[in-house]
């Protein structure tokens, strides 16, 4: 009796869908990754500091807190440089600003600044203050000028205001 023998061919590994989806896929997550960093801004948080690194230093530690009714400009050692209150059509940042410019002609080689906000500020106020803070632009005849006052802004909370004072 003859004994029959099935051979068996090895079968071929079908990739042309696999291929397809990489070719799709690689270019697409390239061009994602390229777009997500541009919406980013860095910035730092107030570091632990003690009460000796803040007694040998004797410059400017810029703080600007947001309040309710106003904006307090002011140095961490110092005390309150000025106090802006809130008014309905932005005169409040208009008057940072213009103080700011002032405090950098004071201070030209400083680029730290704070901002402490109270919590229930909103975040288009925050970054409002942070734009008034960050740069300046002036007009001299033709030209426009963009000066650069305090870039680096680190952001925190508002100290807690005592009960004697303000609203």
């Amino acid at each position: 009796m003859r004994v029959r023998r099935l051979h068996k061919t090895p079968a071929h590994l079908e990739i042309t869908a696999f291929i397809n989806l990489i070719v799709v896929l690689v270019p697409f997550l390239l061009s994602t990754a390229v777009f997500s960093r541009l919406a980013v801004m860095d910035m730092t948080l107030p570091g632990p500091s003690s009460a000796l690194e803040q007694l040998k230093g004797n410059d400017l530690q810029l703080e600007v807190v947001i309040r309710r009714d106003a904006i307090e400009v002011g140095d961490r050692l110092g005390g309150l440089i000025q106090r802006i209150d809130r008014s309905a059509g932005g005169e409040d940042l208009r008057a940072l600003a213009t103080l700011m410019v002032q405090v950098k002609t004071k201070f030209p080689d400083k680029l730290e600044a704070s901002v402490l906000a109270e919590p229930d500020t909103s975040y288009d106020q925050i970054v409002q203050v942070m734009d008034a803070m960050r740069a300046t632009v002036t007009a001299r005849g033709t030209k426009v000028e963009r000066a650069e006052l305090f870039p680096n802004i680190a952001i925190g909370d508002a100290p807690v205001r005592k009960r004697g004072a303000g609203a």
